[in-house]
């Protein structure tokens, strides 16, 4: 089973390493390593994450106030939103399944 990145989830991705490293150097890839640890446990036990939509699962990542939302289909797992824990849920809440 392969994680992919639907393009909007890749650019949100792309922003908040961007911003972290913004913040100060080196704690962008902190950040990337940490979502990394969270999509190798989704990879892992893809039906342990909470439910937010009929199809839809929605992770932590760890030291980060930031959340995966993903739907597992019968090869993949897609990746359909990386936001900020913070910000409006509609935002991400839109592209749950």
């Amino acid at each position: 089973m392969s994680v992919i990145l639907l393009p909007p989830a890749d650019i949100e991705l792309q922003d908040a390493i961007d911003f972290y490293n913004d913040q100060m150097m080196g704690l962008g890839d902190r950040f990337y390593n940490s979502f990394l640890d969270t999509v190798h446990y989704i990879e892992g036990v893809p039906d342990l994450w909470r439910k937010v939509g009929k199809h839809t699962r929605r992770a932590n990542i760890k030291r980060f106030p930031y959340l995966v939302l993903y739907v597992q289909d019968q090869e993949d797992i897609l990746v359909t939103c990386i936001a900020h824990q913070h910000r409006d849920p509609s935002y991400y809440m839109s592209r749950a399944r």
